[in-house]
């Protein structure tokens, strides 16, 4: 299925809640809606429903016109927040439920596949009530797939289930989606979701389309400071500078030999991920590193990951290690980065300067 929106918008009385967008997610792969809470990611998934219909522009199916077409007379998918089930069908019948209506074959096979990918097969016997909200949630799921409709929307469907349930989920779902030729459409507000799951990533806020384009390329390239806080986690380090035709001069007298656009003079930022960040000296100039002193305000370790934050002459960061280390508050260091890694964003807001990330950077 070919899915597209052309310059829709919505407004609920005086409230616009999605401003004038067009975005036609890509057959066959996945599209990430990335947004934090009410940046219109689930208006966005209604309106490619049918839910709701928009109140500008139109939207169309294999290029025919579908606006204010309802979902009935739509071959849908969904998977929302709140899981909805047949409370008096067992978890078998209601993974079943849609390829029995389509009366293909192997249905109990084909069932217990799904409920072993989503962690369910040991409770294909009994009912939604005798389940935890956890696995309720993967038997909507699992009926979603089963489906196997042209069109699959799930708004943040792995939301409710616990952290290491969800991780593992993520990458069954990827292989799941992978392996169909359904057209994707996908919410969350979690970046490192969007990073693991999607082809293509459309980032949201307060109603407007940031960006859209291929996941990787929307990460390393964001266009605008907005889609950088919002594609970004830890956030990433937003630092002040002034750029002249020699590079970008940051705090503490550091100075970063940038070569810039013409146009990028006066005040910039410059952006720095979390993970770009290593600690220990010297810094080898010749390969682009620079090197800046920091004290340990904080440091936290989470997961297999160590979180430090720091002052510096430059500002306030955060640095993300991999592994567990132990920092004494107050301690000094040093740490390197690479300019290659480097985002420069005019005053505008607007990108001027990416990392190069085809090559590593």
């Amino acid at each position: 299925m070919q899915l597209s929106l052309e310059r829709v918008t919505k407004k609920v009385g005086a409230q616009t809640w999605l401003y004038e967008l067009s975005i036609a997610p890509r057959p066959g792969a996945v599209t990430v809606l990335l947004g934090a809470t009410q940046s219109g990611k689930t208006t966005l998934m209604r309106l490619m429903a049918g839910l709701d219909a928009p109140t500008t522009g139109r939207v169309r199916v294999d290029g025919r016109d579908v606006t204010g077409t309802p979902v009935r007379e739509r071959n849908v998918a969904m998977v929302y927040q709140q899981f909805i089930n047949y409370p008096s069908m067992t978890v078998a019948r209601n993974i079943g439920s849609p390829m029995r209506l389509r009366r293909e074959p192997r249905v109990d096979d084909r069932v217990r596949e799904l409920a072993e990918k989503l962690h369910i097969d040991a409770f294909l016997d009994r009912y939604p009530s005798e389940l935890s909200g956890g696995q309720q949630q993967r038997v909507a799921l699992a009926r979603a797939l089963a489906k196997n409709a042209p069109l699959m929307l799930l708004d943040e469907p792995l939301v409710n289930l616990d952290y290491k349930l969800r991780e593992e989920l993520r990458e069954e779902l990827g292989q799941i989606f992978a392996a169909g030729d359904s057209t994707v459409v996908y919410a969350t507000t979690e970046p490192g979701e969007a990073l693991l799951l999607g082809g293509y990533t459309a980032v949201l806020d307060a109603g407007e389309l940031l960006q859209y384009g291929p996941t990787a390329e929307v990460f390393h390239a964001p266009r605008s400071l907005r889609v950088a806080r919002a594609f970004s986690d830890p956030p990433m380090n937003l630092l002040p500078g002034q750029a002249s035709s020699a590079g970008v001069q940051l705090g503490g007298g550091l100075a970063l030999p940038l070569a810039l656009p013409g146009a990028a003079q006066g005040p910039v930022t410059v952006g720095l991920r979390a993970s770009a960040l290593r600690v220990g000296s010297p810094a080898d100039t010749r390969s682009g590193e620079v090197e800046l002193m920091a004290r340990i305000a904080l440091a936290e370790i989470a997961g297999s990951d160590t979180f430090m934050h720091l002052d510096s002459p430059a500002g306030e960061l955060v640095a993300q290690l991999s592994g567990v280390h132990r920092f004494g508050l107050g301690e000094s260091l040093v740490l390197r980065f690479n300019l290659a890694q480097v985002h420069v964003f005019d005053q505008a807001g607007e990108l001027v300067l990416a990392p190069d990330w085809h090559n590593g950077g």
